[in-house]
């Protein structure tokens, strides 16, 4: 969890930075043209990118129209290990894998790309006892929120830090007479990357 809030911290530090840069009318590395990134419709597509080097994938995408967004997006962690993440009855005996699953997402951009969202993720888990190497699999319907800012390169590419937090009920599997419990609450920080395929 000590990770977790140490780089939700970077994200606001980076954010307010960028908050200071933005209005200047010479723009930034981020923005090279002040408000360039503006749009009154848009279709963009984005990735959680660094599930790619665990063998994994993300791929989303998602429409805006003025200040609201609708996303859609599908997830597969590969080896990477969401355990950690949990904040209560995560357990270092066992790992947890996102298999597979979809994600359904409502965002409302509150101060130009500084975007707050709600979600719905029909996630399965793999879980794996460390010791046996024995997995099982639990089916989870997780709601959570979310705050990212999407820097942009230009008019189309850009780069999306964010901080989720993800909300679950009580659910649990049997290993040899040991159980898991899966933690109710997840705190993790993302990364996107997305280009803007269209926008008026």
């Amino acid at each position: 969890m000590k990770k977790q809030l140490v780089s939700f911290a970077a994200f606001i530090l980076w954010s307010v930075t960028a908050f200071a840069q933005a209005d200047s009318t010479e723009g930034t590395f981020w923005n090279p043209i002040p408000a360039m990134h503006e749009a009154k419709q848009a279709v963009e597509v984005e990735s959680l990118f660094p599930m790619f080097f665990y063998g994994g994938f993300h791929a989303g995408v998602g429409y805006r129209y003025d200040q609201f967004r609708v996303r859609i997006s599908v997830i597969n962690s590969g080896t990477y290990d969401g355990e950690p993440a949990g904040t209560k009855n995560s357990s270092p005996a066992f790992k947890r894998y996102y298999k597979t699953s979809p994600g359904f997402f409502l965002g409302y951009s509150v101060w130009r790309t500084l975007e707050i969202y709600g979600y719905l993720e029909l996630h399965t888990f793999e879980i794996t006892q460390k010791s046996t190497g024995l997995t099982r699999d639990i089916h989870s319907t997780d709601v959570g929120g979310g705050i990212s800012y999407q820097f942009f390169f230009g008019r189309h590419l850009y780069l999306q830090p964010g901080f989720h937090i993800y909300l679950r009920g009580d659910h649990s599997a049997g290993f040899n007479g040991e159980t898991y419990k899966i933690p109710n609450v997840d705190l993790a920080p993302v990364i996107r990357i997305g280009y803007r395929l269209w926008s008026i």
